[in-house]
């Protein structure tokens, strides 16, 4: 496999931390500053495609920006994993920029200059870590998304926003600092780098446990990722506009900490060694409970914005168990799941901001007959639901079915039993507001059969996202692709 240098991994990291000067200094002109934001977006976007058929050829971009120790550079490498992430992350941020303006100009929020810079810091930090060359470099870059995404958690600035916004880095500091980089310390100790490798870098001869102890501290030191019991950032975090969680919480900061973890299991520890020393079935019972128990919680949950939050700590841990099951068509299902759920999930999200500018309304149980109202809006909800859900003609039935796939590969009949039960669960908490939605008598309704939807820009996004999610059923590549070189890559088959 060819590797070349390029400085294009660096400039699409830094694209969007150089648009903040035009973004903060055009501040009292929005339309002026959100044609800096498009611009950044469309850049950044570009420079990730133009790398594309490269990486599609097998080929490796990397860069050192600094090595301040020996075997501890400060490095970018493009490869399928983080092209597949790279891509999802970069083209939803121009999606979510569109979707923003209509939000925060159709409530008229405060401080929008303030949200649209620490957006674009949040871009570059999440660009970083998809084409981080080690841990080292990841790490730093999940430590920046971390305190980036702080201001836009705490964004209205009232005491709700505040509470969750300490519990917010709680979790996310208070593990990262706690879990991960002693774990991280005691692997360069051990082996004298921390790059990324096909097969891992830990030295054969470690013992069970010490292998053990050291892969917990990384899965639950990445607590982005939502496993339980660290997972109550997420739904404390739906304090936000509606746009963060709409992208953050659905893409970049939950799916950082995921790939995070797939980064690790796959490069750090590699598939070989934990399938000889079984450790990732302990893993995938711990993915399994999260699944489990997130989807009974979002059962319950009568807010729109916290169902979705329950169903995303659910759904990063089909992430989680696809790495965890190790078989190559589990790992397959797991990054095309990346992509998937991303365009589901954010299709979602932005549905309920549209609800919320149009009607003010925010809990399931005010919702009643909002289709006859909202039509179009919740047509997209129905699409973005079948595609959480996994259901054809959507594109989360592409990954789910390699995930299935992956736990007859490995034998392990109890994880295809808690995804099949799963995604009935998916079904039981989504497809009831879609009825509800549509199919009441007029006593029933909650609301005049006058068309009334939120503004344009906040309909065109959610329009495009559910269309790219039917899309990537019938075309799923190139996601297929990228995830199944990188599979390749790293089982070496």
């Amino acid at each position: 496999m060819e590797t070349i240098t390029s400085i294009k991994p660096l400039l699409a990291v830094l694209v969007s931390l150089v648009a903040i000067i035009p973004i903060v200094a055009s501040g009292s002109k929005p339309n002026l500053r959100e044609g800096w934001t498009f611009l950044a977006g469309f850049v950044k976007f570009g420079l990730v495609v133009s790398m594309l058929p490269l990486v599609l050829g097998g080929t490796i971009i990397e860069y050192t920006l600094a090595e301040p120790l020996p075997g501890l550079a400060i490095q970018f490498r493009v490869d399928a994993m983080g092209m597949l992430f790279a891509l999802v992350s970069s083209s939803l941020w121009i999606i979510t920029s569109a979707y923003s303006i209509g939000y925060m100009r159709g409530l008229s929020e405060h401080s929008q200059t303030r949200y649209f810079s620490f957006f674009a810091v949040a871009l570059s930090a999440t660009i970083g870590v998809a084409f981080s060359a080690n841990l080292f470099t990841m790490y730093l870059f999940y430590e920046m998304l971390s305190l980036a995404t702080y201001p836009l958690v705490t964004h209205h600035q009232d005491d709700e926003a505040r509470i969750s916004g300490r519990k917010y880095l709680t979790y996310i500091l208070g593990t990262s600092i706690g879990l991960v980089l002693p774990a991280m310390l005691i692997i360069y100790s051990l082996t004298g780098t921390l790059d990324f490798a096909a097969q891992g870098i830990l030295p054969i001869g470690l013992s069970k446990s010490t292998v053990a102890v050291l892969l917990l501290m990384c899965v639950f030191g990445f607590a982005k990722a939502g496993i339980m019991p660290f997972h109550g950032w997420l739904p404390a975090a739906m304090v936000a506009p509606t746009p963060v969680s709409a992208l953050l919480h659905a893409v970049a900061v939950v799916k950082v900490g995921v790939f995070s973890i797939f980064r690790v299991i796959t490069g750090i520890f590699g598939t070989n060694l934990l399938l000889s020393l079984n450790l990732g079935t302990v893993l995938c019972y711990v993915a399994a409970f999260t699944i489990l128990t997130a989807s009974l919680i979002a059962l319950s949950q009568d807010g729109l914005k916290r169902r979705l939050a329950f169903s995303t700590i659910g759904q990063l841990s089909y992430i989680i168990l696809g790495a965890s099951l190790l078989s190559p068509k589990a790992l397959t299902g797991g990054m095309m799941h990346i992509a998937m759920h991303a365009f589901g999930k954010i299709t979602l999200f932005m549905c309920a901001g549209a609800i919320f500018v149009a009607t003010g309304k925010k809990y399931i149980s005010e919702m009643v007959g909002i289709g006859k109202r909202m039509p179009v809006t919740m047509t997209a909800f129905l699409i973005g639901s079948l595609s959480v859900i996994g259901l054809p003609p959507t594109g989360g039935f592409i990954s789910k079915w390699f995930l299935v796939l992956g736990t007859l590969e490995a034998d392990q009949t109890v994880m295809l039993v808690v995804l099949l039960g799963s995604s009935l669960l998916n079904a039981a908490y989504f497809l009831p507001v879609v009825y509800k939605a549509f199919f009441c008598t007029p006593e029933e309704s909650m609301f005049e059969d006058k068309v009334q939807e939120a503004p344009l820009w906040c309909v065109v996004p959610l329009v495009v996202t559910a269309i790219v999610s039917i899309g990537l059923f019938f075309f799923p590549q190139p996601f297929f692709d990228l995830a199944s070189m990188a599979v390749q890559t790293i089982t070496g088959g």
